[in-house]
């Protein structure tokens, strides 16, 4: 499955195959419980995936097919998204692109880096059969990347949920893209990401996705006090919001 099929409303359910130490506290179940009773708005507005003439005008801006976006909205990048991204990328020429979350951003991260720089991106993904699809996806628009299997485990740091088991990473990174994992584990759990935040070079930027959810607001508002030499700054068009902070 990629972001070419229709997919339902919430993300991929956790599976304890997906990290098999991984146990709810009480604590956890009543974050997971409080956030979603107040974030359904988000949830709901996240649905349409964004304008479609938004997106058309983003896949012509990139020389892609009209038909290479059919599905977006719900847990997938929307379009405002997509943008932000295509837009970064052409006026920054990031070096090297960390992605934590495959699908729809990773095409548009790799056509744009292919249009833009010639950088690098490597991407993660926990799900192998989704990161195999994913890959399959981006070759059939000719397109190669470093698509990676990460499996989710123990969060770095004092952050709850779970966050990806990577492996070797870049030193430097210019561009760290952040789309999971879901908030479906914990609403907390991508505020690992800033356990990369000492790998982003002076000028280098970091993006987290659905950044007007009431989980994320909680983790940016943690972000700006651990990192006082990132300038953050949340920018609301789209569907869900992106929280963009740039190392100083």
């Amino acid at each position: 499955m990629t972001s070419r099929e229709t997919t339902g409303f919430l993300p991929r359910a956790y599976t304890d195959a997906d990290a098999p130490a991984f146990k709810r506290s009480a604590s956890d179940l009543a974050w997971l419980l409080g956030i979603g009773a107040v974030q359904w708005p988000w949830l709901l507005k996240s649905l349409s995936g964004g304008r479609p003439a938004t997106k058309q005008k983003l896949l012509a801006r990139l020389g892609l097919p009209p038909d290479a976006l059919p599905n977006l909205g719900s847990w997938k990048s929307d379009t405002g998204f997509l943008t932000l991204i295509a837009d970064h990328i052409e006026a920054a020429r990031p070096h090297t692109v960390v992605e934590f979350g495959a699908g729809a951003s990773s095409l548009i991260i790799a056509k744009a880096l292919a249009q833009w720089g010639g950088g690098s991106l490597t991407s993660f993904d926990q799900h192998p059969d989704f990161v195999a699809a994913t890959g399959d996806w981006l070759a059939g628009h000719g397109l190669e990347t470093d698509l990676r299997v990460a499996p989710l485990g123990t969060p770095p740091g004092n952050w709850p949920g779970l966050w990806y088991q990577p492996g070797p990473l870049p030193e430097s990174i210019d561009l760290l893209i952040v789309d999971g994992p879901p908030w479906t584990i914990h609403p907390l759990t991508r505020g690992s990401a800033d356990s990369l935040f000492t790998r982003i070079a002076p000028g280098g930027v970091i993006m987290l996705d659905d950044a007007a959810r009431p989980g994320e607001r909680i983790v940016a508002a943690r972000w700006r006090k651990r990192w006082p030499d990132f300038d953050f700054q949340l920018l609301k068009g789209g569907t869900k919001g992106t929280l963009v902070g740039t190392r100083r």
